[in-house]
Formats: structure tokens, sequence, C-alpha cells
């Protein structure tokens, strides 16, 4: 824990990622983020109805939490997202979770404890990740090749903007759902090359098939 260059406490955790998707000289490459404990403050904003309803408590918290000095929370990537804000719960609330599930031989609710301490990352090919974030692979059914990128918490906040405005407009005409598609657009950089965003707009909602969307 540290405390000397806040005038409250923080903790530093290790990013899943280990620092490996961000370019040479970003403060992240080290693989680790400084992040505050909960305070009253991150109270208010869970319980803020408002965010709630808005569906953006979990980003509010996020962006509460983020202390490390020269970091543009736009910058981190989902999967570190997800563990600063699993050590956030941990820190804040204690590594016990209570959940109600349900019993699927007996359907009947249960309550169970989960070990948050106990959550672990997947071991994964470093030597796959890089510092420019661009990726490729070959679709198993069209042998069409994709240039991707992995998502970051800006990604997400722009996808979420959009998918809301597609909601509004598609609004009363069926209960249309646009977060595979939007969420595919957004990683797919190039197709076969090409690079025009119309095109990978229309190609993804026309020609990607459900094999290949599973293999990807």
């Amino acid at each position: 824990m540290s405390e000397k260059q806040f005038d409250f406490p923080t903790e530093v955790v290790d990013l899943p990622s280990k620092g490996l998707l961000y370019p040479e000289g970003h403060p992240l490459r080290k693989g680790n983020i400084e992040i505050k404990y909960m305070t009253a403050r991150e109270e208010d904003i869970l319980a803020s109805q408002s965010l709630i309803k808005k569906g953006v408590v979990l980003d509010k918290l996020f962006e509460s939490v983020v202390v490390e000095p020269g970091v543009d929370i736009n910058d981190i990537f989902i999967g570190d997202k997800n563990a600063i804000l699993l050590a956030t719960r941990v820190m804040g609330y204690g590594a016990n979770y209570e959940v109600e599930v349900t019993d699927p031989s007996t359907l009947e609710p249960q309550k169970v404890s989960i070990d948050l301490s106990k959550v672990k990352t997947k071991d994964f090919n470093e030597s796959l990740l890089n510092g420019d974030n661009l990726y490729k692979f070959t679709l198993p059914k069209s042998g069409t090749e994709l240039e991707f990128k992995l998502l970051t918490h800006g990604d997400e906040i722009e996808i979420t903007k959009e998918n809301q405005a597609l909601a509004r407009l598609y609004k009363g005409k069926g209960d249309t759902s646009f977060d595979v598609t939007t969420r595919l657009k957004y990683m797919i950089q190039s197709v076969d090359g090409n690079q025009d965003r119309g095109y990978i707009t229309k190609w993804v909602q026309n020609s990607f098939l459900a094999l290949d969307t599973k293999a990807f």
C-alpha cells in the first residue's frame, strides 16, 4: 500500500496483459497500475440511480479509482479493466462475494460464497501480443483474412453510445440488439486488406458467416 504520491491509500495491481499490449514508453508497459481504495465518493457512484439507469455505473467507478500518473483510462484494455474492477471490489468490501444461484439439479435457489481472491488469470502465449494492437486471423469457413484489434475502455464507451443511438433509431421496430455487430465493427480493422469503414460495416452485417464469427 502506498500514500507517497497521494493523500489517500493506494495499491499497485498487476495487469493480466502484463503490459505487453501497450506500446513502448506507455506508463502501463511495466505491467501494473496504481489504483485507490474505495471511499465514500466511490460509494456515492455505486448508489447513483442515474448512473445505474444509464448502465455506466461500473465505468464511472473504474474512472474514479485509477490514479496511475500519465495514464489515459481510455487506453486501458478490457481484460485489464476487468482485473482493476475485481481488485477494487476486493479492496473495498473483501474477497467474499455472496450470490444466490439456482441448483441445476433441484432448480432451488441457494446462497453461495465465492472467494474473489482465488480468481486467476488464464495463461496465454505472450509472444502473440504486441504494442501495435493489430493482429491477423484467417476465417476457417470463408478464408477471408481479417486484421483486428483488442478493445479498450474508450472503445467500449463508443460502442455503448452507438448501440444506444441505434436502439433509439429502431425503437418500436422489434426487439433488436446491435451489440455483437457493433463490437465486431470496432474490432475489425480490415477485411482482405480493405480498411474502408463503410465496407467493413456492410461486410459484418451481411457477409460474416455464423461459423466464422464463432471461430473469430
